[in-house]
């Protein structure tokens, strides 16, 4: 049996994915420096909200709330013992939401980095990661969820790993990387990069992508970075609700969801398949979304000028591929500035 993510990639042209969870939490009361993994054990309502408003938004799927349910990052709350139960009791909320939905809603299991350095400059091991990225995507699995998500990673050997722990236990997965250094992860990787990663891994992901980073802009150059290699594979746009601010205590992403709306028509016209919203992205972000792309006819691959003159500018004039001094000007674009959610 094929699973339910390259079911609905087969008979659609696109999905909508989910928005922000952190961002969504901390409206609920989620406290700066808490874990909001516990909030599996001691708010589940609050998480079964968390995932009904993007259903009902009109998200096709949806990320858990596990994202840091790994061992090395729970530690630092006293409860690395804790990643399995926490990874667990994410997924089979999702999966009651999901199955009381009404349709067919992806229930995708996030697993984030671990937080700890790879390789040499590190002390993290290649199987310590694995280790990790197994226990969480276990718990996940055991809990419901549908396919596997690694997401917001830097470095390539924590993508390989992650991997790796899935191909052990023979779960589906797709995997976004983030692009947030003039182009490149923070470890340096480009797009171009990544989907040669991509492919020579022993087990691919369904799909790949970016997530995060700077802002809507940005990650679209990225998208287009990946879908000039020719890759068949489906990609994924997960760019945040416009810049991060600070006000009055609190950040807030200026990106309306009319710009939202802009950016998933661009996403698409990109290259991306999975479509969605990452940090500030809220239930009316997606809103807006869903119904920009049922209701416009997809249009040509858009030019850098373009989403910028859309968007707003990039935040480097390279997209960490070499490029050169004409093309970097064509990225600097106004910011069309919105209005502070």
């Amino acid at each position: 049996m094929t699973d339910a993510l390259t079911r609905a990639l087969a008979s659609r042209d696109w999905i909508l994915a989910d928005g922000a969870t952190g961002t969504n939490l901390f409206n609920m009361g989620l406290q700066s420096g808490d874990a909001p993994e516990f909030w599996n054990r001691d708010e589940p309502e609050k998480i079964r909200t968390l995932y009904r408003n993007a259903v009902e938004a009109g998200s096709d799927l949806f990320l858990t709330n596990s994202f840091g349910a790994n061992a090395s990052r729970l530690k630092l709350h006293d409860a690395a013992d804790k990643a399995y139960e926490f990874s667990k009791l994410a997924a089979e909320l999702g999966r009651e939401v999901a199955d009381a939905s009404g349709r067919e809603i992806i229930v995708a299991g996030s697993v984030g980095p671990t937080g700890e350095i790879m390789g040499a400059a590190g002390t993290l091991t290649h199987e310590s990661a694995v280790a990790m990225f197994e226990e969480t995507g276990r718990g996940l699995l055991d809990g419901g969820a549908d396919v596997l998500w690694v997401e917001t990673i830097s470095a390539p050997e924590e993508y390989k790993a992650a991997a790796e722990a899935f191909a052990n236990l023979n779960a589906p997965w797709c995997g976004t990387m983030s692009f947030d250094t003039a182009g490149r992860t923070m470890m340096g990787l480009t797009s171009e990069a990544m989907v040669k990663m991509v492919e020579d891994l022993p087990n691919p992901p369904i799909g790949f992508g970016a997530n995060c980073g700077v802002g809507a802009s940005d990650l679209l150059r990225t998208v287009l970075g990946f879908a000039a290699t020719g890759t068949e594979r489906p990609i994924i746009a997960k760019g945040n609700a416009g810049i991060p601010k600070y006000v009055d205590g609190h950040i807030h992403y200026d990106g309306t969801p009319e710009l939202m709306g802009e950016y998933a028509v661009m996403a698409r016209a990109c290259g991306a398949k999975i479509i969605g919203g990452c940090c500030g992205t809220m239930p009316d972000h997606l809103r807006a979304m869903r119904a920009a792309l049922e209701t416009r006819e997809p249009g040509p691959r858009p030019t850098l000028e373009e989403i910028a003159a859309t968007l707003g500018g990039f935040s480097s004039d390279s997209d960490g591929t070499g490029d050169d001094a004409t093309e970097g000007r064509a990225r600097r674009g106004s910011r069309r500035r919105s209005k502070a959610d």
